[in-house]
């Protein structure tokens, strides 16, 4: 059957027909969808880890067991699970392991661009690139027969523009495979020096096989043109771009296998045209390739490895004529991304902003804490990374900064990889306040569950963590609650626990605005009369505020009733 699919859900019918059995992951934007869609299938045990190591070491438990398995992140989080991710090249699988990873060029939602190829060279590990979901289902089918082939794990690179956008896709029956016996085998799974050393040479031998299928595999194949003045290298999204600028006017290699790439293959084609030109986003990856094989090639001299490609940019550049986009008559106004109406996070923005302090951030949708008009926070730099940062702040930090730093992470940023950091903090013993803000849910990318939340991927109910038995279990003996819709509460107790001399955590819980279980009292009301146009409720920068004719003005539609304005306000003209 002929269906629209996006390029996510396209990967998990992939897994589906293919007689995958398990799945873990870790939500990331744009990985996401995947594992959502993975999860309505009841042949499919599906699950979200606390991070991606664990989830990959999870998948490879399930393989080792003898079940196809599947584990999806973004780019930033196969940074979490390189460890098990460069060992499992070596120890090989049981029954087929895929690795999801979805990059993120132009960085619509993460806090850096890099490129998911270079792991794929550096852990030694094959790498199928889809183009769209068509591809993203058949390369997934394809890649179980690669990692049980030639006894490796197999990384489908995804990125924003093939996981989000639609294309048709023909769907299968699905295929049960019979479940692999596991079988002791320690010099291939206990991965000691001894044994590991047996094994490298085994994973060379490995990448020449896989080098060698690459040249004759479909999935790399050669699209002839008219016009032999270039021919173009591409793959993923890049190869759209290109057959949309240019047709069939020049001849395109386009590679679905993206590492290892084809040698031969590549030569022949590069001798069949004039110039040779490589298109791809970010990193100079297929480019770098071709040199190494000795040829001329021309590549990030034309395209920039800084955000997407387009299909103008490649048209200008290979020379072709480019169509000047309709205008619209008037301005769209810019819509910076703000903390929605309700949010329980803003109010303790506004106080740690009041307060001056310094504030280490964390990723999650908190981190819009950082646009004015809280500007609140001073960094943010991966996940877990405000805790660990406060606890080498405040150990190296002067007078100054004494009990005036602070670090902010959501409950699930916290399970995922701030709670280690906490352990270091009270291991080491810094005067560190860790506030943890608990909305419990995973906001960030949709409302999946978490350990926190009491429910698992499938919204049945399960184990809850205890934030603050974990907290004090872990050796924090200060340990307290807050409402965060109470800002003179909050701000007590943040000023309290930066007094004492030993590390403190304060949560902050309530439940995210966006909730559908979460009830509201309603909108407030604004009253022009009182109203002297002061401006203090701007200060939270909640989108239902706004002002009209110099007054406050409530948008009723966006309004949630959180009050948090109304303490703000000095002449009672909110309520």
């Amino acid at each position: 059957m002929k269906t629209l699919m996006l390029g996510n859900e396209a990967v998990a019918r992939g897994l589906y027909e293919e007689g995958c059995s398990f799945v873990s992951s870790y939500p990331g934007t744009p990985s996401t969808e995947i594992t959502e869609c993975a999860a309505k299938y009841e042949e499919m045990y599906a699950e979200w880890a606390p991070n991606e190591k664990v989830a990959l070491e999870a998948a490879f438990g399930a393989s080792l067991a003898g079940k196809r398995s599947f584990c999806a992140m973004k780019h930033v989080g196969l940074n979490v699970a390189a460890d098990p991710l460069f060992t499992i090249s070596y120890t090989g699988v049981n029954a087929g392991l895929l690795i999801g990873v979805a990059d993120d060029a132009g960085m619509h939602s993460s806090q850096n661009e890099q490129d998911s190829r270079h792991y794929a060279q550096a852990a030694k590990i094959p790498m199928l690139e889809p183009s769209d979901s068509a591809e993203a289902l058949s390369f997934t089918k394809l890649a179980y027969e690669l990692s049980e082939g030639f006894d490796t794990a197999v990384l489908i690179k995804m990125c924003t523009r093939v996981s989000h956008s639609q294309s048709v896709v023909e769907t299968g029956e699905r295929i049960l495979p019979e479940q692999k016996k596991y079988e002791k085998n320690p010099g291939k799974y206990i991965m000691m020096p001894g044994n590991a050393k047996k094994r490298h040479p085994e994973i060379e031998a490995r990448t020449k096989a896989l080098t060698a299928w690459a040249e004759a595999a479909e999935i790399n194949r050669i699209e002839e043109g008219s016009d032999k003045s270039y021919g173009i290298i591409t793959s993923s999204t890049s190869y759209q771009y290109v057959k949309e600028a240019c047709g069939d006017t020049y001849s395109v290699l386009k590679l679905g296998m993206i590492w290892p790439m084809p040698e031969q293959k590549i030569r022949d084609f590069a001798a069949s045209v004039d110039k040779l030109v490589v298109v791809e986003e970010l990193d100079g990856f297929i480019e770098t390739h071709c040199k190494n094989l000795g040829l001329s090639v021309s590549g990030k001299d034309m395209f920039s490895n800084v955000g997407e490609l387009s299909q103008n940019l490649v048209k200008e550049k290979l020379g072709g004529t480019v169509q000047a986009g309709a205008s619209l008559d008037e301005n769209i106004p810019a819509r910076p991304p703000v903390m929605c109406a309700g949010c329980p996070h803003r109010s303790i923005f506004y106080v740690l902003k009041k307060m001056e302090l310094t504030v280490l951030g964390d990723i999650g949708c908190y981190t819009l804490g950082a646009v004015p008009p809280l500007g609140a926070i001073d960094t943010t730099v991966c996940m877990g990374a405000s805790v660990s940062g406060l606890h080498g702040f405040v150990k190296a930090g002067d007078e100054e900064y004494a009990g005036r730093t602070v670090a902010v992470i959501g409950d699930s940023t916290f399970i995922h990889s701030g709670v280690t950091g906490l352990i270091n903090i009270a291991y080491n013993e810094s005067d560190a306040t860790v506030i943890i803000l608990d909305n419990s849910i995973t906001g960030m990318t949709g409302h999946q569950q978490n350990p926190t939340t009491g429910y698992n991927l499938k919204g049945d109910p399960c184990t809850k963590i205890d934030l603050e038995s974990l907290c004090r279990a872990v050796g924090i003996r200060r340990v307290r609650v807050v409402d965060p819709y109470d800002m003179a509460v909050c701000q007590a107790a943040i000023e309290e626990e930066l007094s004492a001399k030993e590390p403190s955590v304060i949560i902050s819980r309530r439940p995210c605005a966006l909730l559908k279980y979460v009830k509201h009292p309603g909108p407030i009301c604004s009253d022009s009369e009182k109203c002297k146009g002061c401006k203090a409720c701007m200060n939270i920068g909640c989108p239902a505020i706004s002002m009209e004719n110099g007054k406050a003005k409530i948008d009723s539609t966006l309004c949630v009733g959180c009050g948090v304005c109304k303490q703000l306000c000095k002449f009672d003209a909110l309520g």
